[in-house]
């Protein structure tokens, strides 16, 4: 006999959690199902452990270089496996908040298993058909694995991977030079590792502003990070215990690899076309309000594609969930999208970029810059590096930000609320704390005035005669 449910969600990651918890929440009979564990990719594999690890090779990284501030110490000793613990210390913190019980106690009925959709209405799980007047697919990606002769031979490390290692290799090549490949790779290297980076592309980060990637890859290649870019791993053999990697006519030679070249949706085993589902290679297809080409189905999350980031898949839960149990009404609107890579320094980003800006409104665009070397507080850490770049229009619109530098992925916020709320670029100048890093952001909103001041000769004029003519009356 079917179960009847008001909604069915598919995958315990970031967006399936939030879909079944707010869909509890409002009193909805829920069904959730998984097929490992409660927390996807963002828990075991993704935003918390790499954070964790992050973290821990910038104590590495501040104790070395303590010097700096007259602090001399010898070079820290670093023992990766106490450092991996730490990672998974972290996980066991956070794992309660996304575990079966919990969402038991929300009245959610957690069911773990493979399963796959037999109709349009119908999704089977361990021989159990379940019914439900909607269905959220959020099943989340894998990597995408490249290929290169002989990888899978000479064995690879991922994502899913890498955070169960226990003794750091020695040397490692990481292949793809996006937000992943280049935060591990630091982490590593700060951590003991020879790193190299193979870049496909010319720009290391290529969804980055090429002048804050830039700043990230001199920081990379100052702290002894190989990188080859414009380059693609062709053919890998095991020669001796060691993996030989060929780009182009260079060879490198390392004791491990971590591929980190994209993420494929899961859609393979759902069986999606039973449901009437559309999908491609990017994923399910999905329209405004996360309806699938099955009315009854909705998805959100890495599964369809578009803005991965755990942000954005709770961003779409929303949505998904107020559509499927309400009526298909509210729209997302993916205009202010924040996201972070987490390097030393951070670089963070929402909105246009300098070139989409100039394409849609042509001269009608200002570039407000400010380096991090004018702001004291960056002075006293001895973080100077990058700056803070606003894009608006000549009214104050701010289309777009792009801050490279210490904590740019918290400074970011304020430049989000702003856009979030329609605010001119004029009240990021409203008083800031002195001395902070977030004068960044004050210093770089100021900019608009001066630069359309200079453009104006006339009122420079007009001033000028008005402080004479002031002169006259003493």
């Amino acid at each position: 006999m079917a179960v009847e449910y008001d909604i069915v969600v598919i995958g315990g990651g970031s967006g399936g959690l939030v879909v079944a918890a707010l869909a509890a929440q409002l009193k909805a009979k829920v069904a959730l199902v998984e097929k490992e564990r409660l927390g996807g990719d963002c828990l075991w594999y993704g935003c918390v452990p790499s954070k964790s690890l992050i973290h821990a090779s910038r104590i590495a990284y501040e104790v070395k270089k303590g010097s700096r501030f007259g602090i001399y110490t010898n070079p820290p000793e670093i023992n990766f496996t106490e450092a991996m613990d730490h990672v998974d210390r972290v996980i066991a913190a956070i794992q309660p908040h996304d575990s079966p019980e919990r969402f038991q106690g929300l009245g959610v009925d957690v069911i773990f298993g493979a399963g796959k959709f037999i109709s349009k209405k119908t999704f089977e799980v361990n021989g159990r058909k379940l019914r439900a007047r909607a269905f959220v697919v959020s099943t989340g990606s894998r990597p995408a694995i490249p290929p290169v002769k002989g990888l899978k031979e000479a064995g690879y490390l991922t994502n899913e991977q890498v955070f169960s290692l226990k003794e750091r290799p020695n040397t490692l090549a990481v292949i793809g030079a996006g937000p992943i490949g280049c935060e591990l790779g630091q982490a590593f290297h700060r951590l003991g590792a020879e790193v190299t980076i193979i870049s496909s592309r010319e720009q290391i980060l290529p969804k980055e502003d090429p002048e804050a990637a830039e700043i990230v890859e001199k920081q990379l290649l100052s702290e002894g990070i190989k990188i080859i870019k414009s380059g693609r791993a062709e053919k890998i053999e095991v020669i001796e215990g060691k993996k030989h990697i060929w780009v182009g006519e260079e060879k490198i030679v390392v004791d491990e690899i971590l591929v980190s070249t994209g993420r494929t949706p899961n859609v393979n085993s759902l069986n999606l076309e039973a449901a009437k589902v559309e999908y491609d290679k990017q994923g399910i297809k999905v329209n405004q309000k996360m309806q699938t080409s099955n009315p009854r189905i909705y998805a959100c999350g890495d599964v369809i594609g578009g803005y991965q980031f755990t942000h954005v898949a709770g961003y779409e839960a929303y949505y998904a969930t107020m559509n499927a149990l309400v009526f298909p009404m509210f729209k997302i609107n993916y205009g202010v999208i924040p996201w972070a890579t987490f390097t030393d320094p951070e670089l963070a980003r929402v909105g246009l970029s300098e070139q989409q800006a100039r394409k849609i409104y042509g001269n009608d665009v200002y570039i407000l810059k400010q380096e991090f070397a004018g702001v004291d507080r960056a002075q006293a850490e001895k973080a100077t590096q990058g700056f803070a770049k606003i894009i608006t229009r000549s009214n104050g619109e701010i289309l777009g930000a792009h801050l490279v530098g210490p904590s740019a992925g918290e400074l970011i916020h304020e430049i989000v609320l702003a856009m979030k709320n329609n605010l001119k670029v004029s009240a990021l100048s409203s008083i800031h704390i002195y001395p902070t890093l977030s004068e960044v952001n004050s210093k770089a909103a100021l900019q608009l005035t001066k630069q359309k001041y200079a453009k104006n000769p006339w009122q420079q004029n007009l001033l000028q005669k008005f402080f004479n003519f002031r002169r006259t009356w003493f």
